[in-house]
């Protein structure tokens, strides 16, 4: 017997997207904000700023927020309260000084006063300097810096032309139309000097890669429609863009360039994995295939460049586990190296002379080092998490030290909780995130012996609880193959009743360049799966082979196979196996959704095996791959052959769709572009099948501003296909971004 779904159904599932359940659970997310010192911290909860000092053992409120309430009531001429600040964009000094926006205007807090802010550092996307005498910023592509005490501004570079430019991003991955959405400046990179007297800032030439046009068809004026055009290089192509680098001194006014040819940027990693080590600059450099990754020193006074470490591979060599990770490269005071590198088919730290003509191993065995936190040079220490320490699930990071010579390995936790664990860029103490999906993070301030020097926090489920909710259960299944394990999460329906059976959605990710049902409280794409519990339904999110997060070759099972997506037999496989433990489980009303990456393999899911899935929602999906960034086939695929490329589409299997498929895309779309759904729905509709289409005007790749309007169209998609009831007719709120917190 199917139930009518409700008006307070729809409401209930609401309440467990991530903005409202971030309210409801406080302190799940804190990041630490690291004052000039390094020896202290700030972060944000809920509307609360709290200040840390680990050396005094103390945790604290960040400044007066009654005294900085009243005076910005007086200030700004508008009532406000210590309890509810509406302040954005806030950036809280070493010297107690707080600096943030409120009402449209710039805002200093300092000495009990609150005053508007007429300095540099009010300049949108500034970087501040480390002795915060300076900001450097962007002005019509190239570098400017302010000096703070007087506001006075001078360029330090000045032959910037267009798609020729200091200090942004390439046009494939730069995320254009996201920023306009938020109404934020166009992202920039570059890296102070410790020093502050000198910048290293990349020079990017995308002038010859071919143009991608998209068309805004309702802009907010009402006039004619308007076309924004970006810089995007496809699987195969000849042209893509190239950088240099280039050391700005900001009293000299000089710029020292890279004395070698300009080198390909696949993605903005390239950008971040740069650094000062002292007086000198190291950088990773990748080549376009990513089968070859070095180490490089640039010399900040003659632009030459060496190469310290070359590691090549038949297939990706990767710089760290998870895509966009912090790197696991120290370059010590010594000149030694620390390394990561998955050359014994996991991942693990190698100390290397200053030379990198000998190198040694520092960890080893058939787990992984995650993330490198902190190198004790005095001790001769470094601290890491780890992957795959706990029989019971490979993917719970643990905190771990070991000496440099590979002596000594110690594990500072021993439990089943996964530890989300970050350190200040100059070490002393580590910030440990303790969670797993029944418990949300406890978090607190450890020492170098792993012992609690401040408690942070620790949130509860209680408010949560009382909608409905319950923790996802963790489960092991068994892949394909029949031997592989694998691991994933099972959402159970509200209000389960053990003698009904209930349809399955599956909420996927498949990477491969990360994993989606990690063993803590927030795993990626939270709150969506627990909407859809709350509306009835039973939900599974599975790492199958082929994504990260485990063994060299667990990950490399989809290169070569991208189109597999994951390896969705083994999602099929370990649902199969969930049914045969759960009996309410319905295996033969199975749907899926996912976004991005996870909306190509929802819609291949349903057209790959149409006799196991029967509804799919797909939104802002990379459907067909040969038309997607470049970095994508080429990285993770590594074929861009015509066969090759023909492999990771789904439009050559657009005459198997079967069931009910929702394609839903924003028409500027500059990340994975609305004519990857259209070739789809071109294929579709020259096999005659019947599809439902979903094209936002105005919509980028995130839908910021109209998930709402994607969510309730998803919902009533699965609702009407999948459970079998007509939908409410509920309309959800917009969706705010979720505050840190």
């Amino acid at each position: 017997m199917t139930t009518l779904l409700t008006d307070s159904d729809y409401a209930r599932a609401e309440q467990m997207l991530f903005p409202h359940r971030a309210r409801r659970v406080p302190g799940t997310v804190l990041t630490p904000q690291w004052f000039a010192d390094g020896a202290r911290f700030w972060y944000r909860i809920g509307t609360r700023y709290v200040a840390v000092d680990p050396d005094a053992k103390t945790r604290g409120a960040a400044f007066d927020h009654d005294a900085l309430a009243a005076a910005l009531s007086v200030a700004a001429g508008q009532a406000v309260t210590g309890d509810d600040l509406p302040i954005l964009a806030v950036d809280i000094r070493s010297d107690d000084t707080v600096l943030f926006s409120a009402f449209g205007r710039n805002w200093k807090w300092a000495d009990g006063a609150c005053t508007e802010s007429q300095t540099a550092t009010t300049i949108p996307g500034g970087i501040l300097s480390p002795d915060e005498r300076y900001v450097a910023f962007r002005r019509d592509g190239n570098i400017w810096v302010q000096n703070r005490a007087d506001g006075t501004e001078h360029a330090l570079t000045e032959d910037a032309e267009p798609y020729f430019d200091y200090g942004g991003l390439p046009g494939t991955t730069g995320a254009r139309a996201l920023t306009r959405a938020l109404g934020l400046p166009p992202p920039m990179i570059l890296h102070w000097s410790p020093d502050s007297t000198r910048i290293l800032v990349a020079h990017i030439d995308q002038r010859e890669v071919p143009e991608l046009v998209l068309v805004e068809s309702s802009p907010a004026d009402g006039g004619r429609p308007v076309e924004h055009r970006t810089r995007y290089t496809m699987p195969g192509e000849n042209t893509v863009a190239t950088m240099t680098w280039n050391v700005l001194d900001v009293e000299q006014r000089t710029i020292v360039r890279q004395q070698t040819e300009p080198t390909p940027i696949m993605h903005n990693v390239a950008l971040v994995y740069a650094w000062w080590s002292g007086k000198d600059v190291h950088f990773l450099h990748q080549s376009r295939d990513a089968r070859t990754l070095e180490l490089r020193r640039l010399d900040p006074s003659t632009g030459a460049v060496s190469t310290l470490i070359t590691e090549a591979g038949e297939t990706r060599v990767d710089p760290t586990v998870l895509l966009g990770d912090p790197h696991m490269v120290r370059v010590l005071d010594t000149g030694e190296i620390v390394w990561w590198s998955q050359r014994d088919g996991w991942g693990h730290l190698y100390l290397y002379s200053a030379d990198g003509a000998q190198v040694s191993r520092i960890t080893a065995g058939p787990w992984l080092v995650s993330s490198l936190l902190w190198v004790d040079e005095k001790d001769r220490q470094l601290y890491f998490t780890a992957n795959g320490l706990i029989e019971a699930d490979p993917y719970l990071r643990q905190l771990c030290r070991i000496g440099l010579d590979g002596n000594g390995f110690t594990r500072l936790t021993d439990d089943h909780l996964d530890h989300d664990t970050v350190s200040p860029p100059q070490g002393g103490y580590l910030v440990d995130r303790a969670s797993s999906p029944s418990q949300p993070p406890h978090t607190a301030v450890l020492d170098g012996e792993g012992r609690v020097v401040v408690e942070l926090e620790a949130p509860d489920t209680e408010d949560l609880k009382i909608l409905g909710w319950q923790p996802p259960e963790r489960f092991r299944a068994t892949a394909a193959d029949g031997k592989t394990p694998i691991y994933g999460l099972l959402w159970r329906p509200h209000d389960l009743d053990p003698d009904r059976t209930y349809p399955i959605i599956e909420h996927i990710y498949p990477g491969p360049q990360l994993y989606r049902a990690g063993p803590m409280f927030n795993p990626p794409h939270y709150g969506e799966p627990e909407a859809f519990a709350a509306l009835g339904f039973a939900v599974v999110a599975i790492d199958g082979r082929g994504s990260a997060g485990r063994s060299k070759a667990f990950h490399d099972h989809s290169y070569g196979d991208l189109g597999n997506a994951g390896a969705l037999d083994d999602h099929i496989a370990a649902i199969r196996e969930l049914g045969q433990q759960y009996p309410w489980l319905d295996t033969a009303r199975v749907g899926i959704t996912g976004q991005s990456a996870g909306a190509f393999a929802a819609a291949r899911a349903v057209l790959l095996y149409p006799d196991f899935y029967s509804v799919a929602v797909a939104i802002s999906g990379n459907h067909d791959n040969a038309l997607n960034l470049a970095m994508w086939a080429e990285h993770y695929h590594g074929d861009v052959s015509a066969e090759g490329k023909a492999a990771i589409s789904n439009v050559t299997l657009a005459a198997n769709l079967k069931g009910k498929l929702l394609l839903i895309h924003g028409e500027l779309d500059d990340n994975a572009h609305p004519y990857m759904t259209m070739r789809l729905a071109d294929a579709l509709i020259k096999a005659d099948k019947d599809f439902d289409l979903i094209m936002i005007p105005g919509a980028e790749h995130s839908l910021i501003g109209w998930l709402h309007y994607s969510l309730r169209r998803t919902w009533d998609y699965f609702v009407r296909h999948l459970h079998g009831s007509e939908p409410p007719g509920y309309r959800l709120q917009p969706l705010l971004l979720p505050s840190l917190g």
